[in-house]
């Protein structure tokens, strides 16, 4: 008989059982769901990775009555396990033993043993630490780490290191409003809004760098793209041309990223009917041109001269997709006046900026471009808009001292996961969204 849980030793247990057939194992789990059937149950076990179809013979097991079986019970059970085709992975355990580890004490709040739970936001982020258990649940949240797997895989393989910045700045990145303030020892700061200072420090000092980690932005929004928690996959490199290299190294990253995502969640990939997208070559287009061909082509004439509206993300991807046979595309050169005082500015026109977006099935994931080197550069764009240099002093040490072109970018996490998904809210890609309304759990 093989044990399949052993100490400090991680098995696979859905994979062991279903190499055993015709030999009995023990392994532990909980009851997802029980299916009385008169004379016998079918007791199906929640474990790692999947499900497991078990068969309760009978009135009692050594001593465990069936009618005490419920749903949520933990479990560790002993059995032969047998080819049985109509079961999910082929095989089922007939139960010889059972040992009950752990007991609900209520009926749980959700049908966790249902396919589909069909629970609105509102019923189900109150209850994600019970939701989180279901299945389908459970597979978001693996491809989701599967996604920053692959992106820290791909960023260590071209020769980036993996960096942690510190979450309690004195000042924003970005600069606005939408700074979280508090009371560092009666000294005012701020919760990052961005890795940005810290990741061209590092750059600077490591030539390549990248971070997954936390970002805070206090932005009264309450749409179904934005939170005010969020996971940055964010990388920096330096010695570049131009931002057409950070640019190539994000399409090469997304390339990895999605064939990983397929390597290592196949069962995921095809419970959720994901479509992963095929990455040839991501095309490129202007802020400018990219308006005009909205107006042109679909007759969308903006209000809007600095930015792209959900709107124009959103027929962009359709105009890519149609004429590209792409679910991403790049939109370069955005008007300098609504990029941040660190990007820099188009050397063959000031007005726009060496910044670029990624648009992933009609939403903007990605911001990146190159950042301004030179010491004096920087002071001029701080001083033209009338930002005061002593605050960034610190930051401005990195060009006062030297140093090389670099640029990078930031993507979001969440929006990723929602966008290869195809989930209708961003809060659906986070395990605990952060709101401007929610707190808990």
């Amino acid at each position: 008989m093989e044990m399949i849980h052993e100490a400090g030793r991680y098995v696979d247990t859905v994979k062991r059982v279903c190499g055993a057939v015709g030999e009995d194992v023990t392994f532990r789990g909980t009851v997802h769901r029980v299916r009385d059937m008169s004379d016998f149950a079918f007791v199906i076990m929640r474990v790692e990775r999947g499900l497991i179809q078990c068969t309760f013979q009978g009135d009692e097991i050594g001593g465990i009555a069936r009618s005490e079986i419920k749903d949520a019970m933990v479990l560790e059970v002993t059995g032969k396990v047998h080819e049985e085709p109509r079961a999910e992975h082929g095989v089922e355990v007939v139960l010889s033993a059972v040992k009950v580890l752990g007991r609900p004490y209520e009926q749980l709040p959700v049908p966790l043993g249902k396919k589909y739970m069909g629970l609105s936001l509102d019923v189900d982020l109150p209850l994600r630490p019970i939701t989180l258990r279901h299945p389908r649940k459970q597979a978001v949240f693996r491809i989701q780490g599967a996604i920053a797997d692959g992106f820290a895989e791909y960023m260590q393989s071209q020769g980036f290191t993996h960096i942690h910045t510190p979450k309690i700045v004195v000042a924003g990145a970005e600069g606005g409003a939408n700074l979280f303030k508090l009371d560092y020892f009666g000294n005012p700061a701020y919760l990052a809004q961005s890795p940005q200072f810290h990741k061209q420090y590092l750059a600077g000092a490591f030539g390549r760098v990248f971070e997954i980690g936390s970002v805070y932005r206090a932005e009264r929004h309450n749409t179904s793209r934005h939170l005010n928690e969020y996971i940055g996959l964010d990388f920096e490199m330096a010695y570049i041309d131009s931002m057409y290299d950070v640019m190539e190294m994000e399409t090469g990253m997304l390339k990895y990223v999605m064939n990983y995502v397929k390597e290592h969640c196949p069962e995921e990939v095809a419970m959720l009917n994901v479509e992963i997208p095929e990455i040839r070559e991501i095309p490129t287009i202007r802020f400018h041109e990219a308006k005009q061909i909205m107006e042109e082509k679909y007759g969308h004439k903006s209000k809007n001269r600095y930015d792209l509206n959900p709107d124009e993300e959103v027929l962009l991807c359709q105009w890519a997709k149609e004429e590209h046979d792409s679910d991403f595309v790049f939109v370069t050169h955005f008007p300098s006046a609504k990029r941040p005082f660190y990007a820099m500015d188009d050397p063959e026109d000031p007005k726009l900026a060496l910044s670029f977006d990624l648009l992933f099935r009609g939403l903007e994931i990605t911001t990146g471009g190159q950042r301004i080197h030179d010491y004096q550069e920087q002071m001029d764009k701080l001083a033209a808009r009338k930002m005061n240099a002593e605050l960034f002093e610190s930051f401005t040490m990195l060009h006062k001292y030297g140093m090389p072109p670099h640029g990078g970018l930031g993507i979001g996490l969440e929006r990723l996961t929602m966008q290869l998904l195809k989930l209708n809210n961003v809060r659906d890609a986070s395990m605990f969204p952060r709101d401007m309304n929610r707190l808990e759990p």
